[in-house]
């Protein structure tokens, strides 16, 4: 809108549009006395996204608007960030009292996806990291530079990243907010909240002046960004896009770490759907092997599991000092005795608050009393806690070195517990949130508000012999303040001096001088006492920031504590066992389990599973639905869960040095993208062949699937011959072209394992037992009959197999139309299997226990699997 047009606008209108300029794209929260307004299309898009109601003002040209009341405004924070939504949020500085003319308002914050940091608006158990993401057009700096930022907990981390590998790296760092140049076209497939910011933000020159004045620091060589030029300018866009949405102090910010993506076991995109870390391929969150797990008792620690599933390590060295953690705990788990340390630790986590969180709001001076109050309880209790450590652990270096970073200067528990009142008020504004006896001024100001009942009681007892009228009473409220009340039939009664203050249908209210005195000296008291209160809360966060770092320190280190006890609880309630470390490529399992699965079955079948240098390849046959994908995923998920430090499912296992692990499980048609399953399945059958090494793990479940038999066999062979002679990696792959099971023959390092089944009396049944050697059958027509396809089609399935298994063996082809002996005979031994199905279907129906409804559709669901030829 130009300025001409601002000119028919009021006053206040005027003050909105700048603002709004200010917030660009943002919605704006316009403070109005107890609502939040919106304005134009702002109010358009709120009242759609919020079920609000759309009203409108003014009468030539109605201006939309839409509001929300200031103490409701979280939960609908809360629901706009969630659906990828930005805000700006526009307070009044001014006070409307005694503002001349507009109050004064100015943008104070802005939340978005990515810069949460109230305790309401953010998921207690994982991160929402904010990535900045730089591309150089400099031939010799084409690497992505990447920058991201935990705003909750104040990490500050860098890489740069070959161009290949960004979406691996985006769905490792999970954030919840990507920023770009605005001139950048970023083509990426993530699901998040995506801003831009202006292009002089990504230049070295200003992202270098930006981080060195934050850290105060005259070069950055301190935190090795020297060879990282890409990822110092997305820092320093990064930094310079939350100093202006935060809109105060960043003192809680780490310094900058390099993250070396060479640190971890690489899981691209693919992987970590397929493997169901985090989240189910349907996209729900359980159950998943993170569910599994998350025994943890603080949301600091099932944060810190969620980073160790998405972040397994390649070098062993940390790992183990992992184990011997975990394994610390595991002996307390199965040397339980009446004195029990479990217990000591879980009652201390349970009764934790988020002192990670709680910590940054204090950096921010955003912290709630009752925030205060829970921490104040909390570090109490730390030199308990550090004792039960001592006592425990005295042999376990890397648990004792966490007593030290547990180890809080007692005067941030003195002060806070001098400070905060043992119940505090919700919010600083209702009061109540100093504690008695900690500040003289403040307790002199309560007394005069509190001891205002003995002097109005006095007043009453006054007022009614004076005046001679015996039900006048003193009272009190928020809209008139203090009155007397006298009756419509005692008014004639009422002194002169007595001054008319509000008229009811049955009394009359007055007040006097003597009373308007006391009631002026009492509100002031009330407003004075609330004024001193936020002034001291405000003095006690700032002695409290200097504790900050050390509060983050404690943090996780008690996050560390929960997440090694969890991992230590599960592996002790369902018997898993610690891996051994091997340096070299290798994967022995003895008798592993799948540790999701497991826990869904009564019974669950464990397998052995041997890859290593003279075994790089195990060619997986058997039926469908016999447990091939089962049996390759729990491969991959006992090596993850080994790289992360934990115990695993299996009765031994020895893991060596792997670097990624790639999946090749299912597919489907990218209807979005464009491409088809067999599409899908040769992208990343690509992906792998390109990055795969000797190292890594590779899950390739019916590859080639997708297109014709021959066209899929010869693909199959050489992408196996691929894996094996250039790739050299650690392979299970899984296929139905038994043509692929002659490979042994020709490498040495390629072994032939199948799912065994058996065909009973009752049909087919799955054993689930991974056997050496390849599958003889595929089952296919059996599997199809236990899924309830009708008998003709099986009947007519099974014929068809017969005359292309004859062809095959170059027998002279049947005429398919002809009825033979041999086929009549065939048919005799269909129609036999068929009839005793048909019975065994009659028999297990319970007529009487059928509604009408339920006897009709079985009557249809026998029609079609037992009707017709």
């Amino acid at each position: 809108m130009t300025t001409s047009d601002l000119s028919s606008h009021t006053p206040m209108m005027r003050q909105y549009f700048k603002l709004k300029q200010e917030a660009g794209s943002m919605l704006l929260f316009y403070r109005m006395g107890d609502f939040y307004e919106m304005f134009y299309d702002d109010a358009i898009k709120a009242a759609r996204l919020l079920n609000l109601t759309l009203t409108s003002r003014g009468t030539s040209e109605p201006i939309p608007m839409a509001g929300v009341p200031v103490h409701a405004m979280e939960q609908y924070l809360a629901r706009l960030v969630a659906m990828g939504e930005s805000v700006a949020i526009c307070e009044q500085i001014g006070d409307p009292a005694t503002s001349k003319g507009i109050v004064e308002r100015q943008i104070v914050r802005t939340v978005t996806p990515g810069t949460l940091t109230d305790d309401s608006l953010l998921p207690s158990n994982s991160d929402r990291p904010l990535l900045a993401i730089y591309l150089s057009h400099k031939a010799r700096h084409r690497k992505y530079g990447l920058a991201w930022m935990n705003l909750a907990s104040g990490e500050f981390r860098v890489n740069e990243c070959a161009i290949d590998n960004l979406a691996s790296e985006v769905h490792r760092i999970a954030p919840a907010e990507i920023i770009t140049a605005d001139s950048f076209k970023l083509e990426l497939n993530y699901p998040a909240a995506y801003s831009k910011t202006a292009d002089w933000h990504f230049e070295l020159s200003a992202a270098e002046a930006k981080l060195c004045s934050h850290f105060a620091v005259d070069r950055l060589t301190a935190f090795g960004l020297d060879e990282l030029p890409n990822a110092t300018i997305a820092a320093g866009a990064l930094l310079s896009f939350v100093e202006n949405t935060q809109k105060r102090s960043l003192s809680h910010i780490k310094p900058i770490q390099p993250d070396d993506t060479q640190d971890y076991l690489i899981l691209d995109p693919v992987t970590r759907k397929n493997l169901e870390i985090t989240q189910t391929i349907s996209g729900d969150s359980s159950p998943t092997l993170f569910s599994l797990l998350d025994h943890c008792h603080t949301a600091m620690g099932s944060r810190l599991l969620r980073r160790f599933l998405h972040h397994p390590l390649r070098a062993n060295a940390p790992i183990l000092e992992r184990q011997l953690c975990v394994q610390a705990f595991y002996h307390l788990y199965t040397t339980r005795h009446f004195d029990d340390p479990i217990q000591g630790f879980e009652l201390f986590l349970k009764n934790t608050p988020d002192i990670e969180r709680v910590a940054t709001r204090i950096a921010l001076s955003s912290v709630r009393p009752k925030e205060l109050a829970a921490l104040r309880d909390a570090l109490v209790k730390l030199p308990a806690l550090c004792e039960l450590i001592a006592a425990n652990f005295s042999e376990t270096p890397a648990l004792l070195k966490l007593h030290t970073l547990l180890t809080i200067d007692p005067e941030a528990a003195q002060l806070l517990q001098g400070a905060i009142a043992a119940e505090p008020a919700t919010m600083l504004r209702d009061g109540g949130v100093i504690a008695d006896g900690f500040d003289s001024e403040l307790d002199e100001l309560r007394r005069l508000t509190t001891d205002s009942g003995e002097f109005l009681q006095q007043l009453e007892a006054r007022e009614r012999e004076k005046t001679g009228i015996s039900n006048l009473r003193v009272e009190y409220n928020r809209v008139h303040g203090f009155f007397i009340e006298v009756s419509k039939g005692q008014i004639e009664k009422v002194p002169t001096e007595y001054r008319r203050r509000q008229t009811l249908k049955n009394v009359e209210r007055y007040i006097t001088p003597e009373l308007k005195a006391w009631e002026d000296k009492i509100l002031s008291a009330k407003d004075r006492c609330l004024s001193r209160e936020k002034w001291l809360f405000e003095q006690l966060i700032i002695q409290l920031q200097a504790h900050v770092e050390a509060m983050h320190q404690a943090s996780h280190a008690l996050a560390q504590l929960d997440v090694y006890k969890a991992l230590a609880h599960h592996a002790y309630a369902n018997q898993w066992v610690l891996p051994e470390l091997i340096e070299g490529p290798m994967i022995h399992i003895r008798q592993g389990r799948h540790p999701i699965v497991e826990r869904s079955i009564e019974r669950f079948t464990p397998n052995d599973c041997q890859l290593d240098a003279r075994r790089r390849m195990l060619l997986v046959t058997g039926p469908n639905m016999g447990g091939k994908s089962t049996y390759m995923r729990q491969t991959a998920l006992i090596v993850l869960l080994a790289r992360m430090g934990s115990f695993v499912p299996a009765e031994a296992a020895q893991i060596g040095l792997i670097d990624r692990i790639f999946t090749r499980i299912g597919a489907a048609d990218d209807l979005a993208g464009g491409r088809s399953t067999f599409m899908v399945e040769m992208t990343e059958a690509a992906t792998i062949l390109t990055a795969a090494t000797p190292n890594s793990l590779v899950l390739m479940d019916e590859i080639g699937r997708g297109t014709s038999t021959y066209d899929g066999l010869a693909l199959a062979w050489a992408i196996a011959c691929r894996l094996l002679t250039h790739n050299q990696a650690l392979v299970l792959f899984a296929t139905h072209y038994f043509e692929l099971t002659r490979l042994p023959e020709q490498f040495e390092d390629v072994a032939n394992v199948h799912l065994s089944a058996a065909e009973s009396a009752q049909g087919l049944v799955f054993l689930h037992e991974v056997k050496e050697g390849p599958a003889n059958r595929s089952y296919g027509i059996q599997v199809a009959q236990r899924a309830g396809i009708p008998m003709a089609v099986i009947r007519q399935a099974k014929r068809e197999l017969d005359n292309l298994e004859l062809k095959a063996e170059e027998r002279p082809q049947l005429d398919l139309f002809s009825a033979p002996l041999e086929e009549i005979n065939q048919q005799a031994n269909d129609d036999q299997l068929e009839l005793k199905a048909f019975k065994e279907s009659l028999a297990a129906i319970d007529p009487d226990s059928l509604s009408p409804r339920e006897a009709l559709d079985l009557l249809y669901q026998l029609k079609n699997q037992f009707g017709g030829d």
